[in-house]
């Protein structure tokens, strides 16, 4: 789905909401996303806060103060300010001025935003700059705990279906070198976290893709179909717990609707899902599913 324009904007609903440019197909009734609520956005802020102190400019301080209204006081997105990204984008990338310390406590503060609707607001400002995305596409250069911590964004983004549509967005842009879009950059972040060593991360990276698989957008998953199906396939190989197993086995059977090449990819690296029969019943029954496309 190609990221609207301004205009575009201005005639959707405050949702962000958008049709995909090759279905119609609808999202209600929609399946739950998967989640992380377990932030004190107050401890956080107050982290923020400390941490920001005799380091910031005035103007970077009325950003701080419009975030405390918004995630404090329940204002509306409308209470920050257009430079509010710029100051993000200096907290993000500024590594002198600022400690991982610093970014963490900044993006956890992101992840409790992402649960609220009207966060596509603050998107569709960053269509220009790709400030968020860019510094996702770098997810694999940060620390450990940045890298759990723009996880839980990403995968708070799907609460709502604006922010949702969002991460999938096909418009292109340059970057390092690279051609990329918001899809091609929520691929790798659910890639490099289902491949993680760390446990949080592969945690969170099967919730990621449950929560792209729940998505009702078809073609939007033609090119990265496989690129996930792979990684799924190589994650179970590490052995996961029924939840994550349940998360990528509902992912993997919705990419067998979207892409053939899918269940040739299955077939030629395995292992095959059938090694987890017995985990659970709801296990068991996409066991099944996959298996009338792919015979074990």
């Amino acid at each position: 789905m190609s990221e609207p324009t301004a205009q575009q904007q201005q005639q959707q609903p405050q949702n962000g909401k958008e049709r995909s440019k090759s279905t119609e197909e609808k999202e209600i009734p929609r399946e739950p996303a998967l989640v992380c609520k377990d932030i004190n956005i107050k401890t956080e802020l107050e982290c923020l806060v400390k941490l920001l102190d005799g380091k910031i400019y005035k103007e970077e301080e009325v950003a701080m103060e419009e975030l405390h209204q918004y995630l404090i006081e329940d204002d509306g997105s409308w209470a920050l300010g257009d430079n509010f990204l710029v100051f993000v984008q200096r907290v993000l990338r500024d590594s002198q001025a600022f400690s991982p310390d610093t970014r963490i406590h900044m993006i956890r503060t992101l992840a409790y935003a992402a649960l609220k609707d009207d966060v596509i607001i603050i998107l569709h400002q960053d269509r220009r700059d790709h400030t968020l995305m860019n510094f996702a596409q770098d997810i694999d250069k940060h620390t450990p705990e940045e890298q759990q911590a723009w996880a839980m964004f990403t995968c708070n983004l799907f609460e709502n279906v604006g922010p949702s549509e969002w991460l999938l967005y096909i418009s292109e842009w340059e970057y390092n070198g690279q051609t990329i879009s918001n899809i091609r950059v929520t691929t790798k972040v659910a890639v490099h976290c289902i491949l993680s060593n760390c446990p949080q991360l592969k945690n969170i990276g099967s919730m990621i893709l449950y929560n792209i698989a729940i998505k009702e957008v078809k073609t939007v998953f033609d090119d990265v179909a496989v690129e996930l199906a792979m990684a799924i396939l190589q994650f179970f190989q590490s052995s996961p717990n029924e939840d994550q197993i349940f998360r990528t086995l509902k992912a993997l059977a919705r990419f067998l609707e979207v892409s053939p090449d899918v269940q040739m990819i299955i077939q030629m690296i395995g292992p095959h899902p059938k090694q987890f029969a017995g985990k659970s019943e709801r296990v068991d029954e996409l066991i099944k599913i996959i298996s009338r496309k792919v015979p074990a």
